[in-house]
């Protein structure tokens, strides 16, 4: 068997072992910003496959051909379950795409957006509508309380 037989085998192996991402089980609500960010995840993932499926190598060329192809496999199947869901107001309740502020037993005071799974990210303020803090404040209203984590906390503002 020669070496370059072989590593060819280690590298097609090594793009074989990559796993697909878990596709979410709830129902995927998007925000249009959630929706716009689906769609240029999407374009990228089709470009990276492009891209991978240009380039002449194939031993330098199958884990990216491998990763562009999950990509794409993934955003695909997240553009085509997206359910827009735009925010509509409820007469002060908690919603999904609105905004909720609370306050913590210790005193702090903090505010999240409640968006879809994909455009979650809690360092910049947003939580997935399926998250555990957005499931006990959704359909609640200002002054209202719940439990997060274990604590209560108090709704302060709804937008």
């Amino acid at each position: 068997m020669s070496v370059a037989f072989t590593r060819e085998e280690d590298l097609e192996a090594t793009a074989a072992d990559l796993a697909d991402r878990p596709i979410s089980p709830h129902p995927n609500l998007v925000t249009p910003e959630g929706l716009a960010q689906i769609e240029a995840e999407l374009a990228a993932a089709r470009a990276a496959y492009s891209a991978a499926q240009l380039k002449g190598s194939i031993e330098s060329d199958r884990t990216a051909m491998a990763r562009a192809t999950l990509d794409l496999r993934y955003w695909s199947a997240r553009r085509a379950s997206a359910q827009l869901t735009a925010p509509t107001p409820d007469e002060g309740r908690v919603r999904f795409g609105g905004s909720v502020s609370i306050e913590r037993e210790d005193g702090r005071v903090q505010t999240w957006r409640i968006v879809g799974e994909d455009e979650a990210d809690p360092a910049k303020g947003t939580v997935s509508h399926v998250s555990p803090l957005a499931r006990a404040l959704l359909g609640k209203r200002m002054g209202e309380e719940a439990v997060v984590a274990g604590q209560s906390v108090e709704i302060t503002a709804v937008d």
